[in-house]
């Protein structure tokens, strides 16, 4: 059981090939690594486990006081702008002694955008 009372769950679409998620496994491992405090998990939206519903439902169930959520995705689509709030109000519900927050997508975040591109700079210029 954990001491932790945070858990930092990594949403992502989930996909129909194991291998698609290794990536993500790895993110999970550095995160991990770097906040041995926080209990942190991967969850997927479709086609593998653990669901959203499933992961806030293991750390609900190992105390903590707060899960924030971060959408592993490069977009705002209809998962983001429909689908994750109607879940999180529902996680809500089911947990309301524990704060459940959301963080904006990777794909908003500057620094990921920049990082990207610096990337696509360097091996093009190869």
């Amino acid at each position: 059981m954990t001491t932790s009372s945070q858990a930092i769950i990594l949403f992502a679409h989930g996909a129909r090939d194991p291998q698609w998620a290794e990536p993500f496994a790895i993110i999970k491992k550095q995160v991990q690594a770097a906040r041995p405090d926080a209990q942190v998990e991967l969850a997927f939206q479709d086609f593998m486990t653990p669901t959203l519903e499933a992961a806030v439902a293991q750390a609900a169930a190992q105390g903590v006081q707060r899960v924030d959520v971060v959408p592993l995705f490069m977009a705002q689509g209809g998962h983001l702008k429909q689908d994750l709030p109607r879940m999180l109000g529902k996680l809500r519900e089911q947990h309301p002694r524990i704060e459940i927050r959301a963080m904006a997508a990777i794909g908003d975040a500057p620094e990921v955008l920049q990082a990207i591109s610096d990337w696509v700079l360097r091996g093009a210029a190869a």
